[in-house]
């Protein structure tokens, strides 16, 4: 029989969200949704192996009773972390970060013609209209997954950007966040684009001191407007300890475009849903995803393509190695609705497997309602061509590092999909230092 943790019986518990709720300064209407959430968490069932979505991805291991809310409101020290984070650092771009739960530093930059850049929590006191908008509109506030109810119940930080009608950024803007051992990250991060506005936005994640297990239940929402054109990059580098929960979702108007890359580098075991909706007519995304596992890491990534307008375009391309006895899952989905004439959609899914003992699961999809439409999948998985090493090595190459060479090609179409400069050679060293 299997054992399964009731979350009502874990440190999550009514009398926790009671004193969370007491310790925050925030509008009324937040209040009341978090209350919402937090019954939704409380009736919600905690995921097995007999649903679909978690067959293939065991949390027995983790204890959510392990942790504990965070602070209701608390700023932590000024933190230097992640490779990515140092690299647009060192460029000077505008950034949030967060520690623990907490702003660790938050200053509101000052961008060009009315641009935000904010602690979320900060944001719902000082833009209340604009968070109460967009806020949990896109992203699933609780739903049928537990993970969901209980970042929407407790999230404590997070970043508001928000890019007004035909205003351009030029340089990129960052969201740092990072968690020591031991530590609990809700953060929400909302990106709003409205009509013909042009931007670039980079999130890290990445752990701090401290080797003990940590926990992150995120969620990322992100609308571009009508006309609007994001590049966005979020990288997940957490040690080989953390859990990671994550909810994302993009929606996009008519004729806007987004580039969304996903790094998948590190955690214990990662559950990801990512969703883009391409709700306008002429819209299209192009979406990018480098996973590399190492140890006994597990890294579940679902994703999905909603056509729901006609004339829109989607492109899908994750590429993951594994080594170890670490596991890669992917799931993907491409949805027409009956409004989504001339679609031209397709996804890939691309793995190499760098031990005897590591596993990839591909999982493509395809659900069609309208008859005018273009889609195709593909999912690979194979170990690295003997010939092309001893192709490598009667060159007098060494085989560690053909291998790296040709672990570096297969990754390559991936990474020059990628518009940050900075973000693809941080995820190119990456690859390398993990090989």
């Amino acid at each position: 029989m299997e054992l399964v943790q009731s979350p009502a019986a874990a440190g999550f518990t009514e009398a926790a969200f009671a004193r969370f709720l007491k310790g925050r300064d925030e509008p009324a209407w937040l209040t009341q949704s978090r209350r919402e959430a937090f019954a939704r968490f409380q009736a919600l069932p905690w995921p097995s192996a007999q649903d679909e979505e978690w067959r293939r991805t065991d949390i027995r291991g983790f204890r959510l009773d392990a942790f504990s809310p965070p602070a209701a409101e608390r700023t932590g020290s000024e933190a230097r972390f992640g490779i990515l984070s140092q690299a647009l650092d060192a460029q000077g771009v505008a950034r949030v970060e967060h520690r623990d739960g907490g702003l660790a530093r938050g200053s509101d930059p000052v961008l060009p013609k009315g641009a935000i850049l904010l602690d979320l929590a900060q944001a719902a006191r000082e833009h209340p209209d604009l968070v109460k908008r967009h806020l949990f509109t896109q992203t699933i506030a609780g739903g049928d997954d537990v993970f969901a109810a209980l970042h929407a119940a407790f999230w404590t930080s997070g970043t508001l950007f928000y890019v007004p009608r035909g205003v351009e950024l030029e340089a990129p803007v960052l969201s740092a966040i990072g968690l020591s051992g031991g530590a609990v990250d809700l953060s929400h991060t909302l990106v709003v684009l409205e009509e013909g506005a042009r931007a670039v936005f980079v999130r890290e994640m990445a752990s701090l001191a401290g080797a003990d297990a940590a926990l992150h239940a995120g969620g990322l929402e992100i609308t571009v407007a009508a006309g609007a054109r994001l590049e966005m990059v979020d990288v997940q580098n957490w040690n080989q300890a953390t859990w990671h929960f994550s909810h994302e979702r993009a929606v996009l108007g008519r004729d806007a475009t987004l580039n969304w890359t996903v790094g998948g580098l590190g955690g214990r075991l990662a559950r990801v849903n990512q969703e883009v909706v391409l709700d306008g007519s002429g819209s299209s995304a192009r979406v990018n995803g480098v996973l590399f596992t190492t140890g006994r890491q597990h890294l579940a990534y679902s994703t999905r393509q909603d056509h729901r307008a006609p004339h829109t375009t989607s492109d899908l391309l994750y590429k993951g190695a594994l080594k170890d006895r670490s596991r890669i899952v992917w799931k993907g989905m491409i949805r027409v609705e009956k409004a989504g004439q001339r679609t031209d959609a397709y996804q890939r899914n691309d793995n190499l497997i760098l031990s005897d003992r590591a596993r990839a699961d591909s999982i493509p999809g395809l659900e069609i309602e309208a008859n005018d439409v273009r889609c195709t999948h593909g999912a690979t998985a194979g170990r690295v061509d003997e010939d092309m090493i001893f192709y490598a090595q009667a060159r007098a190459i060494p085989r560690s590092e053909a291998v790296r060479l040709i672990v570096q090609g297969f990754f390559a179409n991936v990474l020059d999909r990628i518009g940050v400069e900075a973000a693809r050679e941080t995820l190119r060293d990456a690859v390398a230092s993990q090989i």
